[in-house]
């Protein structure tokens, strides 16, 4: 069976892409599964394409660090011709109203007077995505859950108009992972598109950067290390990712503490540990280059070779072989 995750290069991979995904998928990764960097997701929006560029490498470069397999990882336009391939056909078994209803579309063009094309159909190219791989499962928050329910439907579709084609895949929820809000706004999770990044560590932040983002890290009057999310969210916020990092449970985490400096102290000194290996990696591999670029093009190779007969198929069946 094979599973389907990405991450899309919006911006640079923070502590909470690591905890919530990267890490699970290098402990978790079964002989099918399948990771790629969705850089063409990050043009739905004005983009840098030098930026884009960079930060494609960089998810790479953590990925691999953090000991997501090589052979199970690629970057969604190295495979431009296969996926844009899949994604007209399957834009001509999509209707105007289904890529309309996406939630997201509707929040994102909310009030503005142009949005790009992109934002309507990348749905589409979400649903090319996991049909040209064949994955049967794909993790998703439930943000996104609908645009797996789209998959379905053309997968459904396709395979009744034209024949068999598709696996027809199921959206899953992750695993439960750490849940890492940002530092100075406790309330909102740590994100990568936040306009303050004081409040957000990088996963290539250095050891200093992380102490002093830490120090600075938003809790509350109370003086009093608990566990109460509702009530004191900077400081549960900060437990819980020391207990991710140290693989305990944010109770027992504050059973050892007894002041806000010290907290913030065992935070520091948990992410640290956490990351330092990961940072030193994925430098090293950004700074060589020649070892990245040949897991990399590796990697777009088995993906390809492991979709040519799918998106072969699927052509034949569509008439246009």
């Amino acid at each position: 069976m094979i599973r389907l995750s990405g991450i899309t290069p919006s911006g640079e991979m923070h502590l909470g892409n690591y905890l919530g995904a990267v890490r699970r998928w290098a402990a978790e990764s079964g002989p099918e599964d399948l990771y790629f960097v969705s850089n063409l997701h990050a043009m739905t929006t004005h983009h840098e394409p030098a930026t884009l560029r960079r930060l494609t490498r960089h998810q790479l470069a953590v990925m691999i660090a953090a000991g997501v397999p090589g052979d199970a990882v690629f970057v969604q336009s190295d495979l431009i011709n296969e996926h844009m391939a899949l994604t007209w056909l399957l834009e001509c078994t999509c209707t105007f109203g289904e890529a309309r209803r996406m939630v997201q579309f509707k929040e994102k063009s909310d009030g503005r007077e142009s949005v790009r094309l992109g934002l309507l159909t990348y749905p589409v190219l979400m649903a090319s995505d996991i049909l040209l791989h064949g994955a049967a499962e794909v993790p998703v928050g439930n943000d996104q859950n609908q645009h797996v329910e789209l998959a379905r439907t053309l997968a459904r579709r396709f395979n009744a108009n034209y024949g068999d084609a598709f696996v027809v895949p199921r959206g899953v929820l992750p695993e439960t992972a750490a849940r890492v809000r940002d530092l100075t706004v406790p309330e909102k999770k740590m994100s990568k598109s936040a306009s303050d990044v004081g409040g957000i560590i990088y996963v290539l932040d250095e050891p200093d950067t992380i102490r002093r983002k830490l120090r600075r890290a938003v809790t509350d009057g109370m003086a009093d290390v608990r566990y109460a999310p509702d009530e004191q969210p900077g400081v549960a916020n900060l437990l819980e990712i020391v207990a991710a990092c140290t693989d305990t449970s944010p109770t027992a985490v504050a059973d050892g503490i007894d002041s806000y400096r010290d907290l913030k102290e065992a935070a520091a000194e948990a992410v640290i540990a956490e990351l330092g290996p990961v940072r030193e990696r994925a430098l090293d591999l950004l700074a060589g280059g020649g070892e990245l670029d040949k897991i990399r093009s590796a990697g777009a190779e088995r993906a390809r070779d492991r979709s040519r007969d799918r998106l072969a198929n699927a052509l034949h069946l569509a008439g246009v072989d």
